[in-house]
């Protein structure tokens, strides 16, 4: 810790250059390696930016910008990352105290300084500081592994979902990815596109509670029997449901209506932009992967066959927008 506190990057602002000496003297003296000093109160804000300071060593009274001033300045860049304040004035008025601790110093100490005392300071200070720091590193990377664990969740149970018809689960990943692909090339946002890449491949989840008998039939379905079959949408919707995360709400409404059609005679009868814009992307990504792979009930269609027939029916079983969007992806790579 003793090594790291002697790499800390020093700010020491004061308009008086034998003060700005003094400490510069002392702190190298003491080992420190990294310390900046300026009598310009007005570079404090730029050289922050650059220096990324671990500690700032801030006289109060300066020409303008003060030491006042220059903590009300710094208190919102200092929220995201609280950077110490150590005050040094020759002001010894208890008010002067209470207001630069009012407005954010972490320590304060009069001048003259003890050489020893402000060592001791600036060495408690820093020991906070990276005592922050390593906090914030290990509940960052702690926040990580439970990210990726979420994602690996969220793969296992779209694999899950289609294990039952698609033994290689490759269905549901090449759904996400195609719907990845259209929402970005309709100008979403990448935080956006990354939500729909990882909800969009549990479109079936549902299919767990449909009986194999007809999931699995290789031919045309009864009417009973597709009633049935319907029914994986609403199963879907309530495995998903419940949840706080937001990629599984756009999981529960793309898992809900992702067999919804524009003209509004899909499942529910939603029509146009009744249907939620995720179930509406799926929708088109989700007919393309079924259209180009074999089914128990049918062969194969060429790539051009199926891009062919998604185009024909935009403004019928699907959003014009959407469909616009997935004729400017290269088909191929999507198989």
């Amino acid at each position: 810790m003793l090594t790291d506190l002697k790499n800390a990057a020093i700010l020491v602002v004061d308009d008086e250059k034998p003060n700005v000496r003094f400490l510069e003297i002392i702190l190298e003296e003491a080992g420190f390696t990294c310390v900046r000093g300026t009598t310009d109160s007005r570079e404090t804000l730029p050289l922050c930016r650059s220096l990324r300071p671990d500690l700032i060593l801030l006289d109060l009274h300066m020409p303008y910008p003060d030491g006042l001033t220059l903590l009300a300045e710094l208190a919102e860049a200092r929220e995201a990352d609280p950077v110490p304040v150590l005050v040094l004035t020759a002001d010894t008025e208890a008010t002067t105290r209470y207001k630069a601790l009012n407005a954010g110093a972490d320590d304060f100490l009069t001048k003259p300084l003890d050489e020893q005392e402000v060592l001791l300071r600036i060495r408690n200070l820093l020991r906070i500081r990276f005592h922050h720091v390593l906090l914030e590193e290990k509940v960052r990377e702690r926040t990580d592994e439970l990210h990726l664990a979420h994602l690996d969740s969220l793969r296992i149970l779209a694999r899950a979902g289609e294990y039952r018809d698609d033994v290689t689960g490759l269905h549901a990943e090449r759904v996400g990815v195609t719907s990845a692909c259209i929402a970005d090339a309709m100008g979403y946002s990448p935080e956006y596109v990354d939500m729909i890449l990882r909800a969009a491949p549990l479109h079936d989840i549902g299919k767990i509670g449909i009986a194999d008998a007809i999931l699995r039939k290789p031919g045309p379905l009864t009417p009973e029997e597709f009633e049935v079959m319907k029914q994986h949408t609403t199963i879907g919707a309530k495995i998903l449901a419940g949840t706080t995360s937001p990629i599984l709400r756009i999981a529960e409404e793309i898992a809900l209506y992702h067999h919804e059609r524009w003209d509004g005679d899909g499942y529910y009868g939603l029509a146009g932009e009744e249907i939620p814009l995720p179930a509406r992307i799926v929708s088109v990504a989700d007919h393309f992967d079924a259209l180009t792979h074999d089914r128990p009930y049918k062969e194969a269609w060429t790539v051009a066959e199926a891009v062919r027939r998604i185009e024909e029916e935009a403004d019928r079983h699907f959003d014009r927008r959407v469909v616009e969007a997935f004729a400017t992806l290269s088909h191929q790579d999507l198989m």
